[in-house]
């Protein structure tokens, strides 16, 4: 079989691996990939990015199936354009993929169905945001309506503050078109976990729980990122709460996309808030996640390729999906000044050179120059494994002390908050 894979980040990196593994691939095509794709085996970087020029290399390669990385090309309808060459491709069309590209159309969705979610109102005039303001209720949350990276949410703790987002969003356009919409939404409090889902258009099975930690700094300090490593599977996510979040936000979800129409074949990314109230819906994703997608591929047993496989056919069962025991850890090596402004062209060859036995190393946007391998983005490597009790923690710890780059820091805190 022969697979193209779209996107040049870890969660790339981490699915063109696992595919890999399966005796049933011949080969992956990562369009465009990074310095670690072109060096694992099967694998092959691909200069090609346009929709044209990747429908036409699937249609003329003879590519089995295609799996999209990152939402903007879900958003640009990549999906729909596959599928009306009758290529098979893994992810939400158009209509669907909504429900990550628009907060407020994800928020209304879920009031439509009865998914357990915050109380939210949607502004699109700057000065009427404002003066909601004055009647909530801090903190709150006020959220860019459109794709953000990750960084379009801020909690905000009085009005003033909250105007000045406001400003920064509608008015200055910190994110473009994204942000000239916003939902200010009801500030929840608890835990949070990340369930990975795929959806066969009949049903909708878990991969596993996962727990992100989103801020820059220890003790989920500093601004938000786009992760900074996870924790699979979500030690809080079990019991009552798993209940809760399969009856009211899972199963009413899929009643949603059928009675609405919105059937495709691909994932289904649920963020969620835990407390004492029951698990809370707090959008969806619909694609794999980063880099809650690196460890629940760490736990995951079996051919990935063939679970694919059935998700496309809609024969995809909970009992195909099994996982390894104990956790597994990733943890985020960014360049320093991310999320701000950061060097570029770290050289991250070494991580790359030395063989770590139960470490695996995946880069994020990065490009080869001669024999090395050089960063192009604010997050540079995710370093994953997996183990029971302490051993996940201090097999990460001993390749951070074998490997020491100045350019690159971590958070030495995920997983234990």
């Amino acid at each position: 079989m022969r697979i193209l894979l779209i996107g040049n980040g870890a969660r790339e990196h981490a699915l063109a691996k696992k595919l890999a593994e399966s005796a049933r691939v011949e080969k992956i095509y990562v369009a465009p990939g990074n310095g670690g794709t072109a060096r694992e085996p099967k694998c092959e970087n691909l200069a090609v990015e346009s929709q044209k020029d990747l429908l036409t290399f699937a249609r003329e390669q003879g590519i089995s199936f295609t799996v999209v990385g990152p939402e903007a090309p879900l958003m640009e309808g990549i999906v729909d354009a596959f599928q009306e060459e009758g290529l098979f491709i893994l992810g939400p069309h158009r209509a669907a993929a909504a429900l990550e590209g628009s907060k407020s159309f994800a928020k209304d969705f879920m009031i439509r169905h009865g998914i357990k979610t915050a109380a939210y109102q949607v502004f699109h005039d700057a000065a009427q945001a404002k003066a909601h303001l004055q009647h909530v209720t801090f903190p709150v949350v006020i959220k860019a309506d459109g794709l953000a990276q990750g960084k379009g949410v801020e909690i905000v703790d009085s009005r003033e503050t909250g105007e000045a987002v406001l400003d920064s969003f509608m008015v200055e356009g910190r994110f473009q078109d994204a942000s000239r919409t916003v939902v200010i939404e009801e500030y929840l409090t608890g835990k949070e976990a990340s369930i990975i889902t795929l959806y066969d258009g009949e049903g909708i099975v878990v991969l596993n729980s996962s727990m992100d930690h989103k801020k820059v700094f220890e003790g989920e300090t500093g601004p938000n990122t786009g992760g900074m490593g996870s924790l699979t599977p979500n030690p809080y996510f079990h019991g009552s709460l798993a209940e809760d979040f399969q009856k009211n936000i899972l199963e009413k979800t899929l009643a949603g996309l059928q009675a609405e129409g919105l059937q495709f074949k691909g994932v289904i990314f649920f963020g969620l808030m835990m407390n004492e109230k029951g698990a809370y819906l707090l959008e969806y994703n619909l694609r794999f996640g980063d880099p809650e997608t690196q460890g629940i591929l760490e736990l995951l047993e079996g051919d990935l390729c063939t679970i694919f496989e059935k998700t496309l056919k809609g024969e995809l069962k909970a009992t195909d999906i099994r996982v390894k025991p104990g956790k597994a850890l990733a943890v985020v090596l960014a360049a320093k000044g991310y999320p701000g402004s950061y060097k570029k062209d770290i050289d991250i060859t070494a991580y790359f050179t030395r063989k770590f036995s139960q470490v695996s190393v995946l880069a994020y946007a990065s490009h080869g120059q001669d024999e090395r391998i050089l960063s192009s983005s604010g997050r540079v490597l995710t370093l994953v494994t997996h183990g029971e009790g302490e051993a996940p923690f201090t097999q990460i710890e001993k390749v951070l002390h074998e490997v020491v780059n100045p350019d690159l820091f971590s958070r030495r805190d995920i997983g234990r908050i």
